[in-house]
C-alpha cells in the first residue's frame, strides 16, 4: 500500500451535492481550490472526476457513498468532509486503513431540526394535519377530542447528542417533563446534570413517555450499528404507564432505518401509536428523483415530511461556514476537528517561531509505528519541541503530530516509512504524512 506524502497546506477540493456556495468562498480564502460538480454523478463518473483532479479534500452530503475502491482512485486524498451530521454513507474502516480522516459538522443543523420536531410535537397535539385535511373536504369538525396543551406532558429523548439536548431545552421551556435513554456515559451524565431523568432502557423511556423523539446516529458509542434499533414490541409500549389520554406521539427525524416501516404501521393501527412523524426513511429517491413510494402513503396518522430536517436557509450556510473553517485548519496546521473517528477530541500542536514546522503522520497503532517515528526524528537531529498523539483502536489508527525545528527530508520520511514496516511486518504501518510549514503565514 502506498503512503500518501504532502508537504505544505492542501490546495485541491472537490465538492459534490451541492452544499451552500459559502463552503466555495471559505475555502478560496484559506488558498485552496475548488472544483464544484453541481451533479451527485454516478460511481463510474465519480471515479473519472477523481482521476481528473486528484482532490486532497472531498466535501459531500450524506448521498453519494464513498468506499476503498473510490478512496484508491484517490491517491493524494486526506480528508473527507462531510456537510452533515451522518457519516454512514462513508466507509470509515476503508478510509481509517488508507489515512484518510473523515470529519462531519455536528453541531451547525441542530437549531434546525430541533424546531421541526418541535413544531411537530405541538402539530400532533393539537391533531393539526387532521384539521387540515378536513377542512379540505369541506367539513368542519371543531372539537377538543385528541387534543392537548404540550405544557405538563413528558418527551422521551431517545439519544441525547447536540440535537437531543437541543430539543430537551425546548421542550422544557414548554413546560415538559424531559426523560432520556442513551448508552453513552458522558451523555448520561450531561443528562443527569441537566437534572433531566435518566431511563436505564428503551423500554421504560417509551412507557413514560408522551412523546418520543429520535435522535441517534447510525452508530452507537461503541461502533455497533443501531439498524432495527425499535422492534415492534418497543414501539407498543409507548405511553403505557401515562394516562389513557396520552398523545402517544412519536417522531423520527434521526434515521430512517432505526425502525421498519412496517412495524411503525402496525403500533399506529393498534393505536399504540397515534400519531408519527415522519422525516427519514430506509430506502430514500436519488437526487432529481420526484416520484417515490412512500411506505406511509395510506396511513393518515403517520405525516412524512422529505428529509428536510436540516434543510433551512440558516443552517446550509452555518455548514459551509463550518466545513471551510475545519478544512482550513487541516490544511494549514493539521489540526484536527470534529473527525469522526474521535467525536468531541481536538488534536493539535502550537508552533512556536523556533520550530514552525509541522509533522503529521496517520500510522497503524500497531506496536513498533509510533517509535519508528519518534527514531526518525530523533536520528535526523531534529528537535520535537511539542508533540500530540490519539489513538482509534477502533480503527486500527494512530495520529501523531510534532512541533520540529525543521522539516523532515523526502530521504527521512522514506527511512520513516521503511522502518515502520520492518518493525512491524505490515505495509500500510505508515498510511499518510504531511509537513506544513507555518513560517511566514
Amino acid at each position: 500500500m502506498n503512503t500518501r506524502i504532502h508537504r505544505g497546506p492542501l490546495s485541491r477540493a472537490i465538492i459534490f451535492e451541492n452544499p451552500d456556495p459559502v463552503l466555495d468562498q471559505g475555502l478560496r480564502d484559506c488558498g485552496i481550490e475548488v472544483v464544484r460538480i453541481e451533479r451527485t454523478p454516478g460511481r463510474s463518473e465519480l471515479l473519472e472526476l477523481l482521476d481528473q483532479h486528484r482532490p486532497h479534500l472531498l466535501f459531500k452530503r450524506s448521498r453519494l457513498q464513498i468506499d476503498g475502491d473510490v478512496l484508491d482512485r484517490a491517491p493524494d486524498l486526506f480528508a473527507v468532509m462531510l456537510c452533515c451530521i451522518g457519516d454512514d454513507s462513508v466507509d470509515k474502516q476503508a478510509a481509517a486503513e488508507r489515512g484518510v480522516l473523515v470529519h462531519n459538522d455536528p453541531r451547525s443543523n441542530g437549531r434546525s431540526v430541533a424546531e421541526l420536531v418541535i413544531g411537530q410535537m405541538l402539530m400532533g397535539a393539537r391533531r393539526i394535519p387532521q384539521a387540515w385535511s378536513e377542512m379540505r373536504e369541506g367539513r368542519w369538525e371543531k372539537s377538543n377530542l385528541g387534543r392537548f396543551e404540550i405544557k405538563g406532558r413528558t418527551v422521551g429523548i431517545f439519544g441525547l447528542g447536540s440535537i437531543g439536548k437541543m430539543v430537551a431545552r425546548m421542550a422544557e421551556g414548554l413546560g415538559m417533563q424531559v426523560l432520556f435513554h442513551d448508552t453513552d456515559e458522558v451523555a448520561v451524565g450531561v443528562g443527569e446534570a441537566m437534572e433531566w431523568e435518566f431511563m436505564a432502557t428503551p423500554r421504560e423511556l417509551f412507557a413514560n413517555s408522551d412523546v418520543v423523539t429520535l435522535h441517534v446516529s447510525a452508530e452507537d458509542h461503541r461502533g455497533r450499528l443501531n439498524q432495527g434499533l425499535l422492534d415492534r414490541d418497543l414501539l407498543l409500549q409507548l405511553g403505557q404507564l401515562r394516562d389513557s389520554d396520552s398523545p402517544r406521539l412519536f417522531i423520527n427525524l434521526s434515521r430512517g432505518f432505526l425502525v421498519k416501516p412496517e412495524d411503525l404501521r402496525f403500533a399506529v393501527a393498534q393505536d399504540a401509536i397515534r400519531q408519527a412523524f415522519i422525516d427519514v426513511f430506509p430506502d430514500e429517491p436519488e437526487q432529481g428523483q420526484k416520484i417515490w413510494s412512500n411506505p406511509f402513503v395510506d396511513e393518515p396518522r403517520i405525516q412524512c415530511t422529505p428529509h428536510i430536517g436540516a434543510a433551512t436557509r440558516e443552517a446550509q450556510p452555518r455548514i459551509g461556514q463550518k466545513m471551510a473553517r475545519t478544512a482550513a485548519l487541516l490544511s494549514n496546521s493539521a489540526t484536527v476537528e470534529d473527525c469522526v473517528y474521535a467525536p468531541r477530541r481536538r488534536i493539535d500542536v502550537a508552533s512556536t517561531a523556533e520550530a514552525p514546522h509541522i509533522l503529521a503522520v496517520l500510522h497503524a497503532d500497531a506496536r513498533g509505528t509510533k517509535k519508528a517515528v519518534d527514531d526518525a526524528i530523533f536520528e535526523a537531529g531534529v528537535d520535537n519541541l511539542q508533540s500530540a498523539h490519539r489513538d482509534f483502536p477502533r480503527y486500527g489508527l494512530a495520529y501523531d503530530l510534532s512541533v520540529l525545528s525543521r522539516p523532515l527530508s523526502d530521504a527521512e520520511v522514506q527511512g520513516m516509512i521503511s522502518e515502520a514496516r520492518r518493525l512491524t511486518g505490515r505495509e500500510d504501518a505508515i498510511r499518510a504524512i504531511r509537513q506544513v510549514s507555518l513560517r511566514g503565514r
